[in-house]
Order: structure tokens, then sequence, then C-alpha cells
């Protein structure tokens, strides 16, 4: 359960001012089709966690644990500085007529990789034992702030 709140609260804060937080408003803004656009970024969200909590994972069992401890809680400390900082969406996506689910699913994903958010759940599988729930936890934490 710890896995879980912690990833909650660690992405919602992180996502606070993040480009995707401003790419939702853009997309909802633009192509006027909630439903759609909360699948896409749901499922965006839930691929692109479940590949940054695998590589966690692998991280985990190639670490040590007491080095592990070190490199996370360093992580941690640079995510809260990290989150002081917010981003900004310099060049609004081209919406191509793909339809609303497969532009919100496509922009979300190509957006996290490399966020901070994504490091974040990198970071949050290689401290806890569970996958599914660190996923689970770093996508409410993304739906919360961004829908």
């Amino acid at each position: 359960m710890e896995a879980l709140l912690t990833s909650i609260v660690l992405v919602a804060i992180a996502e606070i001012g993040d480009k995707t937080q401003l790419l939702s408003f853009v997309l909802a803004a633009r192509l006027r089709k909630p439903w759609p656009i909360i699948g896409g970024i749901l499922a965006a969200t839930l691929a692109n966690h479940a590949l940054a909590g695998w590589v966690g994972s692998l991280i985990a069992g190639w670490v040590p644990p007491t080095t592990l401890a070190w490199i996370v809680g360093f992580s941690f400390i640079g995510f809260g500085l990290w989150a002081l900082h917010p981003d900004s969406l310099n060049d609004s996506p081209r919406l191509h007529q793909a339809g609303a689910f497969v532009t919100a699913f496509a922009a979300f994903f190509v957006a996290e990789m490399g966020d901070k958010t994504q490091f974040a759940t990198v970071a949050l599988a290689a401290r806890f034992d569970s996958l599914a729930l660190v996923v689970v936890g770093t996508t409410i934490g993304m739906m919360l702030a961004n829908v």
C-alpha cells in the first residue's frame, strides 16, 4: 500500500505545471472530445509507466540495496527540486486527423519520454517491490493532475 500511495502523491505533485498537463489542456481545447482524450491519456500513461517501472525493477536487481537506497534518496530530492520548476509547452503538437484517442495517446506517450514523472516511476519501481502498485499509483497520479 505504501508503494501505491507514495507513487500517487509523488507523481501528482511532480506533474503540476508539467508539459503534459499543458498538453491535456491543448488537446481538450482543440479536439473537444473528452472521453477519447482521457482514454488516450490513460493508455499512454499506462504503457509509458509500465515500461519505466520495468526498467526500475531491472535496476533494482543489478544495484546493491545500500547503493540503491542512496540513489533513490537523491533521486527523490532531485524530483522535488525539479517539480519546483514548471515546464512549458514550447511547440504545440500538430494535431492530425487520426482521431482524439490516437492523437492523445501518441502525444502523451512521446511527451512522457524522458520526463520527470517517467524518471520518478523508474526510481519508485527500483525502491518498491511491487511493480504493479507503482505503475497503478503513478498512473493515478498522472490522471489526477491531467484530467
